[in-house]
């Protein structure tokens, strides 16, 4: 690993992260809305599938991923037809398999943050006329909004911090699939403990700065009600 750049992993964690927590926070969001206004039938099960990636090693979720998206699948064919290449170990894989991980914590601060309005004020919405995406927009994504925020953040820390799946899923490839937890599990294989404490300081910064900033909003929203 003597050739690659101590920024690199750094710059490819931050980047995988922003895509899968973007992914992670639309999804999160429109399933946490969905769920907090429909009686959907077997919503326990649902629900349990939804947070299931946060009980199941992501070793686990490395191997579902290969599965559902390998070559031999239709979802991999498709992708490949349309873009020319796989989508295994790939820059693509990297920001899915960290987007599987974050997406049940951006689902369950959304769904606390939509749990928190007033239901009074979505009831006189509707009375007026409004439809469900004109009340995510203008009424519960504002009101929500610091829970929002909260779960967008704590997705991009667990995106950031995912190796397992993305291990397995996109591989360890230099400029392309290294992240900061993969790179530092080679600098510790091949002996390079250096650059070891110098990654994990860089990711246990970057996880400190973002978990004090998830908390400090959540704080403001707690005292706010």
């Amino acid at each position: 690993m003597s050739e690659l750049t101590w920024f690199e992993p750094v710059r490819l964690s931050l980047a995988t992260a922003a895509v899968a927590s973007a992914i992670a926070f639309v999804l999160g969001t429109l399933a946490a809305w969905r769920m907090q206004l429909a009686r959907v039938r077997g919503r326990t099960l649902l629900e349990a599938l939804i947070l299931l990636p946060l009980v199941l090693p992501p070793t686990v979720v490395g191997f579902v991923l290969l599965v559902v998206f390998g070559r031999r699948s239709w979802a991999g064919a498709a992708y490949e037809w349309l873009f020319g290449q796989p989508i295994v170990f790939s820059a693509a894989a990297a920001a899915l398999a960290s987007a599987v991980v974050a997406f049940p914590l951006v689902y369950q601060t959304a769904k606390a943050g939509f749990a928190s309005v007033d239901r009074d004020l979505t009831d006189a919405a509707r009375s007026i006329g409004a439809g469900e995406w004109q009340l995510l927009r203008y009424v519960a994504a504002p009101l929500a909004g610091r829970a929002l925020v909260a779960g967008f953040i704590l997705g991009f820390a667990r995106a950031l911090g995912e190796f397992g799946a993305t291990l397995m899923f996109a591989g360890a490839i230099p400029g392309r699939t290294l992240t900061l937890p993969t790179a530092i599990y080679l600098a510790v294989e091949s002996g390079d403990d250096a650059r070891a404490w110098a990654w994990c300081a860089a990711i246990a910064a970057i996880g400190f700065a973002l978990l004090l900033v998830a908390r400090t909003i959540s704080a403001g929203a707690a005292a706010g009600k």
